[in-house]
């Protein structure tokens, strides 16, 4: 084929997989942003119900030691087995008084109000990049938080 129409033929085969060539780490790019935030949308929806749980179990009433320390860490710990996520999403856990900081306690509800934040970093897949020579890490860290104040001796009272 020696022809015009011969050669117009392998021109177009070799542009489209120049195209394809270009086209194709954009694809594979953009389906991992999708996969990510899926999972991270999935993830959150998780956490928002199994953060309520976990305080309410663990964070009203203690078990063993009765002090804040000890109530965050079993919140902690709970919410992280419920979640089963360890290798891309961390767990975090934080209490403080409701009255904390507050300059106008001339009248308090319950002196025992605990506002406890839990909180989720997400840590999109895949985390590093390793090419002969190069060695890449995500930047970037989703988080979310959920609160939830309850009475911390009083169970079932949640505010």
């Amino acid at each position: 084929m020696s022809g015009p129409h011969g050669r117009r033929a392998s021109l177009g085969s070799g542009q489209m997989t120049v195209e394809l060539a270009v086209v194709t780490p954009v694809v594979i790019v953009v389906a991992l942003v999708v996969l990510n935030l899926m999972g991270f949308v999935e993830a959150c929806a998780a956490f928002d119900q199994l953060a309520l749980d976990a305080v309410v179990s663990q964070g009203v009433a203690p078990a063993g030691e009765q002090v804040q320390l000890a109530s965050v860490e079993q919140v902690r710990a709970s919410l992280a087995e419920s979640l089963g996520r360890e290798d891309r999403c961390e767990v975090e856990v934080s209490a403080r008084s409701v009255d904390e900081g507050r300059k106008d306690t001339s009248f308090t509800v319950s002196p025992l109000l605990t506002r406890y934040v839990c909180t989720l970093s997400y840590h999109p897949w895949p985390r590093f990049l390793r090419m002969p020579g190069v060695t890449l890490e995500a930047p970037l860290t989703l988080r979310h938080e959920r609160e939830l104040v309850v009475d911390r001796y009083r169970p079932g009272v949640v505010i």
